[in-house]
């Protein structure tokens, strides 16, 4: 498991971490939340400054290249890495996942601590098997903003 070394994500793996206690745990700063690039059409109730695009896009499309990727041909069994991060770089990560306009990303709405599962088969065919899945959570827990 990698998270994100902001807080909410830190509480969000340490909380994982106590119902999956074999699994090994890192954070990195790539899976920061951020502007990951100028989202089409633009929206009127975020608008970060131009640089935080040059400075976050970069980071986080860095992430995506190292966290996204077929098995290595050699590879016998499924793999399964769990990333804690935030709603920004989910987006962005699944609109290039599928090859879709990654400008695109702030078109899709996630919960907070919602999970997303992204499958990379061998042949490099992906597919989503849940987009921002919250239903672990009661109703009255579930929030976005």
């Amino acid at each position: 498991m990698v998270n994100s070394t902001m807080l909410r994500a830190t509480e969000t793996a340490e909380i994982i971490s106590k119902h999956l206690p074999q699994i090994k745990t890192k954070s990195t700063d790539l899976l920061r939340e951020g502007a990951p690039i100028p989202p089409e059409p633009p929206v009127g109730h975020w608008r970060p400054e131009v640089h935080q695009f040059h400075r976050d896009g970069s980071r986080i499309e860095a992430a995506f290249r190292h966290f996204f990727h077929r098995a290595d041909c050699k590879q016998t069994e499924d793999s399964y890495e769990i990333l804690v991060c935030h709603a920004n770089v989910i987006r962005y990560f699944v609109c290039r996942a599928l090859q879709f306009p990654p400008e695109a990303w702030l078109r899709i709405s996630l919960h907070h601590a919602s999970i997303t599962w992204i499958a990379i088969r061998p042949n490099g065919r992906v597919s989503i098997y849940t987009l921002g899945d919250c239903g672990h959570m009661p109703p009255n827990k579930l929030s976005y903003r």
